[in-house]
């Protein structure tokens, strides 16, 4: 084993991309869910993860950081789904 021992935080950042792609995906199918209110919602929790407020810990900035990685999976998710979409009509 190394010096450090991440997988704490490799669990929390999987289990909480794994719930936001999971809540993403239902909004997808369940609202009106488009690429812009997506990247707006980013913008703001990139914010968040950027004030590193002290005592907020890596457990906390492992879990932000698996939000954000959900919400750019989800976005490029959507544009290629557009970008697909936009070929098939030519």
């Amino acid at each position: 084993m190394g010096e450090y021992d991440f997988s704490g935080e490799q669990r929390v950042f999987d289990n909480a991309y794994d719930l936001m792609i999971h809540h993403l995906e239902l909004r997808a199918r369940t609202t009106p869910l488009s690429i812009h209110d997506l990247e707006g919602e980013l913008h703001h929790l990139t914010i968040y993860e950027g004030q590193d407020w002290d005592g907020r810990g890596s457990l906390k900035a492992a879990e932000i950081d698996g939000q954000i990685q959900a919400y750019i999976t989800m976005i490029n998710r959507m544009k290629q789904d557009r970008n697909n979409k936009d070929d098939h009509s030519k």
